[in-house]
């Protein structure tokens, strides 16, 4: 099984206990596409050890055979690919699609709660999660099981609640050809887009830095990059509190990603719930919903290890 992002990708096998094994995480920038990437973690196991089916969480919309990659470029069939590695059974799925799987097996320790609320049994779950983009997902009951709602939740347009926020969103418009996504300010890349615009604003030009500069500077007190870091975690409350009412979440949100499980105590402190609450006449219905943070290691794996079999 493979988790298959735009910035990495982590592989593992799957013994017959369901055990995951020989776990293995690759830069994708030192490969130009899935089966390279794929065919070098096989090509390091023992000739018993390799699989005849797999199920793989890619970070794209899967319509069809056809899957196309949007924040890295890569493209692949998947009959193809499956005949590549020599598979007999090959499952792709969006990698928030499995985030959802993993949901309802997830244990206390697995996630920290952020604030109020309580799951109602059997309800609907959501997941969302900024890293190099920005996954979405939702796990609905369905008679006796349940399923899975999948979608491009992230290239919603993003909404203002401040003036500010409005400020900000507008700059991004004009630079992104008119529309402004959630993902433009909700991932790795937004962090940047987020601090670069505030810059702007305030006159001093367009700095460059990556995600991991504006973390570091807002761990050290730049007020700059603190600012952007209180935005980020404010509009993720508002998109949360979005989900939550579209799909009647009242299971719970869950925000996955590899950005903010770094940011536990940021977090915390911030004013994400109280956004997340902050919706009129619905607050009382949000402020019931609980919103968790995952802090367990690759939970996509979780739920590609229930897509293939293993309960």
């Amino acid at each position: 099984m493979a988790d298959i992002g735009a910035t990495t990708t982590r592989c593992a096998l799957v013994d017959d206990k369901g055990h995951e094994r020989v776990p293995e995480i690759f830069e994708n920038a030192n490969f130009t596409g899935v089966g390279g990437v794929l065919r070098v973690y096989l090509d390091h196991r023992r000739a018993s050890d390799r699989p005849t089916r797999a199920a793989l969480a890619v970070a794209a919309p899967i319509t069809g055979d056809a899957v196309q990659m949007i924040n890295i470029g890569w493209h692949f069939s998947q009959k193809e690919l499956r005949k590549e590695l020599g598979l007999k059974r090959l499952q792709v799925v969006n990698d928030f699609a499995a985030i959802a799987w993993a949901l309802p097996r997830l244990k206390p320790a697995d996630v920290v709660q952020i604030g109020g609320g309580e799951s109602v049994p059997r309800a609907t779950l959501a997941a969302l999660g900024p890293g190099s983009g920005l996954g979405v997902s939702a796990l609905v009951p369905a008679a006796d099981s349940w399923a899975v709602m999948t979608g491009e939740g992230g290239h919603v347009s993003m909404p203002a609640v401040t003036r500010e926020e409005q400020d900000v969103i507008a700059a991004l418009r004009d630079r992104f050809d008119g529309h402004c996504s959630a993902e433009r300010v909700l991932s790795g890349p937004g962090l940047v887009n987020l601090y670069v615009a505030l810059a702007e604003l305030a006159g001093r030009g367009r700095p460059t830095v990556m995600p991991e500069d504006v973390t570091n500077l807002a761990r050290q007190g730049e007020p700059l990059a603190r600012k952007t870091l209180a935005m980020f975690f404010a509009m993720l409350g508002t998109i949360a509190a979005n989900l939550a009412l579209t799909t009647g979440a009242r299971g719970g949100v869950y925000i996955a990603g590899g950005i903010v499980p770094r940011l536990a105590e940021q977090l915390g402190k911030s004013e994400f719930r109280a956004r997340f609450e902050a919706k009129g006449r619905y607050r009382g219905y949000l402020a019931a919903i609980p919103t968790y943070l995952i802090t367990a290691q690759l939970p996509a794996f979780r739920g590609l290890k229930h897509l293939l079999g293993y309960r």
